[in-house]
Formats: C-alpha cells, structure tokens, sequence
C-alpha cells in the first residue's frame, strides 16, 4: 500500500462509521455531513438504491406467486375506483405477469425516481436556503438530502422483512387507507414516520451548512417536501386514471 492510498482508506472508513452516526446519533452525523468539503453523496445513493433492489426483488416475488395461485393484490383505495377503472386495472393485471413487467420496470423507474428526486428536492432546498439568506452550496445541498435519505433505507429493509414474514406484499403503504379520495390517498401514501425522520435530518444538516436559523430551515423543507409529495400524488392519480399501473416510490 502506497501513502496515496491512506487517505482514501480512511476517508471510506469514516464514510461507513458516518452511515451509524446519522441514523444513531443524527445531530452529530448531519454535522458531519454539513463539514464535508468534497462530495460525498455516491455511498448513501448506492444504499437506497441497493435496498430499492431487494425490496424490488421481495415484492415482485410475491406479486408474482400471488398472481400464479390466483391472487391479485389489489390497491388501497381500490373500493373508490370506477367500474372502468377496475376493469382496466384487472386487464392489465392479467397482461402484465412476465418479470419485465415485475422485476425490470419497477426497478428501472423506481431507481430513476429515486435520483431524480434526489436531485431536484437538493436543487429546491438549496434554492430555498438562499431566498432565506442561506449561505450554502449545491454540494453541500447534494450530500446531506442524500445522507438525511438513509432512512428510508432502513424503512426498505423492514418492509422486506414485514413482505417475508407475512408471506405477501404492501398493499397500503403509509397512511393510504386513511381516505376514500384518489389523490389524497396517494398523498397519504409517503407520509410516515419515516418522512418525518427524513425532514428532521435535513433540517439539522442545512441548519448548519448554510447558516440558517432553525425556523427557516424548517420552513423550507417543509414547503419543498409538501411540494415534491404533492407532485408524485398528481403523477400516481394520473397512473390510477389510466388504469392504475403507475408505480410510485417517494423519496
């Protein structure tokens, strides 16, 4: 080994001990994570979507048996779908089995989703923090919505370990069942604990980097989660309209 080598050795070290330190002790870890000079966003993206994969995998298994013993699962809000598109759905079920359709397209666009969301939630906030009079840097706005997005991570891997215990897949994820309207039930569906865990991260670690008192930060990751949440609640009524076939995946 080289001493070239050393500090890339430690710098991935430390990476690896800060995945433990945002998720244990996340004051710390997000100002760990604000101090980064360099960017630091690829090792928590390759988790997500590392942990998208399995969860792609798990419920595309179960999709799939579920449909050769003759089961459909059925979405959340299904009783407040027209007849058409009921219908439409249960063709589309039937025609759409392959792993193509179960493991491919899922994985593709859910991954697409997840870096493009990524991507434009650091772009407002980073926006946002400077209206606010924040003083910070698309770098530091890219590192810490990817690091503050570990948490879904692990929310990835209990829903993987609910899907192998239960023996089938999510049906309604977060709070879907709560109402009868299309939209609002999509709305509903990102909203969990695990979103509230995701917003007071980011909160912490642009508190920091750009210098903004706790309030503003809050308010600025509010406006931009409640904005992007509403934007894949349009997209998947869209989906449903269509014939329920779109599959979202919220950051």
């Amino acid at each position: 080994m080289t001493e070239s080598d050393l500090p890339v050795t430690s710098s991935r070290r430390s990476n690896l001990k800060l995945i433990f330190t945002v998720l244990f002790r996340p004051r710390r870890g997000m100002d760990m994570v604000a101090a980064q000079e360099k960017p630091a966003w690829l090792l928590p993206m390759l988790i997500l979507s590392a942990t998208l994969l399995i969860t792609v995998i798990v419920s595309g298994y179960f999709k799939a048996h579920a449909a050769a013993m003759g089961q459909t699962v059925l979405p959340a809000d299904w009783q407040w779908w027209t007849t058409d598109m009921q219908n439409n759905y249960m063709t589309a079920m039937q025609a759409t089995q392959g792993p193509v359709f179960v493991y491919i397209i899922p994985l593709v666009s859910g991954l697409a989703q997840l870096w493009l969301v990524w991507f434009i939630v650091a772009g407002l906030l980073h926006l946002f923090s400077a209206l606010l009079g924040g003083r910070g840097s698309m770098r530091a706005a890219l590192n810490i919505v990817a690091w503050a997005g570990l948490v879904f991570a692990v929310r990835d891997i209990l829903r993987v370990i609910f899907m192998l215990i239960a023996g089938h897949g999510i049906s309604a994820p977060g709070l879907s069942g709560l109402s009868s309207a299309i939209f609002v039930s999509k709305l509903l569906a990102a909203v969990d604990l695990f979103l509230v865990w995701h917003a007071i991260l980011l909160v912490m670690g642009f508190s920091q980097a750009d210098n903004l008192p706790v309030k503003k930060s809050i308010a600025a990751v509010v406006i931009v989660l409640l904005l992007i949440l509403a934007i894949q609640a349009g997209l998947g009524t869209l989906g449903a309209s269509l014939g329920g076939l779109m599959i979202t995946r919220p950051f």
